[in-house]
């Protein structure tokens, strides 16, 4: 059985992987292979860099970026609170199940970059739209995982809270939230990423500003370098974002127990640890040698 790589070796056969498919885009590219794909219509990997890097060196990438990353958050953190807030009333409450449930599944299916029509006619700019259609897509994935964390939860949990004198309150406080934190949160990394989607689409058809809108108008002009750019900015500031949500789940769930990559022999021995009934020294003195965990 192989036995697991060192973190610095992790990180070592990522950057690899990264080289190797940076290094086979530049190959393609370089050499015009037109099998079936047709590669001699991309851009080259030092293309796209040297059109990085002019854009870097002037104020209209900064600007877009600033623009995207603002709506973004302003969106996100809407949905983050609104959809935890709705998907916890809609699981512990019938009659708001009643009155909400059926509309929201209804709107529920609809693309939330169908919505840029009824953004446009709905708010006075279009600034407001794309926070809206931004709101929109994370706010369904972080309800529909709310709901389904905090119906998980088991009731001996809350009939424990209620013997010793708890109210709803302090069931909400001890019980609900910290018990559907991982499903919270696992909405909450899938809606940053929908967010991104919906936002760059909204930015090219509505945006004056942004990523999307930078990224689309170089389109329009033929730019394919800067069209890699915008593809490569959108990724990066996506994967940032992912990030930072997963490591403040970790944070802030560092209580419950983790799982991480070790050989077949070590897992056992951390299971039968973590199955042993622990026994204190001086109870030992009375239990025979062969009976001790």
């Amino acid at each position: 059985m192989s036995r697991p790589l060192p973190k610095a070796g992790r990180y070592a056969l990522r950057a690899a992987s990264l080289a190797v498919a940076l290094g086979a885009w530049q190959l393609l590219t370089s050499l015009d292979v037109d099998l079936w794909l047709r590669f001699s219509q991309f851009p080259t990997v030092t293309d796209v860099a040297s059109a990085f890097a002019d854009r870097l060196s002037g104020p209209d990438y900064w600007t877009d970026l600033t623009d995207s990353v603002t709506r973004i958050l302003t969106g996100f953190l809407l949905a983050a609170v609104l959809g935890v807030a709705t998907g916890v009333l809609l699981a512990r409450s019938r009659l708001a199940e009643d009155l909400l449930g059926p509309v929201l599944e209804v709107v529920r299916p609809i693309p939330a970059i169908a919505l840029v029509p009824v953004a446009i006619l709905l708010f006075p700019s279009n600034e407001q739209g794309i926070v809206f259609i931004t709101f929109t897509a994370a706010f369904f994935p972080v309800l529909v995982s709310t709901r389904h964390a905090v119906r998980a939860l088991t009731p001996a949990w809350e009939e424990a809270v209620l013997t010793m004198g708890g109210g709803r309150w302090r069931i909400l406080a001890s019980v609900v939230l910290p018990g559907a934190l991982p499903g919270i949160f696992g909405g909450l990394s899938v809606g940053i990423g929908v967010s991104w989607i919906c936002v760059i689409s909204a930015e090219m058809i509505s945006g004056q500003y942004g990523v999307g809108y930078r990224t689309w108008q170089d389109y329009t002009v033929v730019d394919y370098a800067g069209v890699f750019v915008g593809m490569v900015t959108i990724g990066v500031l996506g994967w940032l974002t992912s990030t930072a949500v997963e490591l403040l789940g970790r944070r802030l769930t560092r209580w419950l127990p983790r799982t991480s990559y070790v050989g077949g022999r070590t897992l056992r021995r951390a299971l039968d640890t973590s199955t042993a009934v622990p026994v204190s020294p001086r109870a030992k003195e009375g239990i025979p040698h062969d009976q001790l965990v």
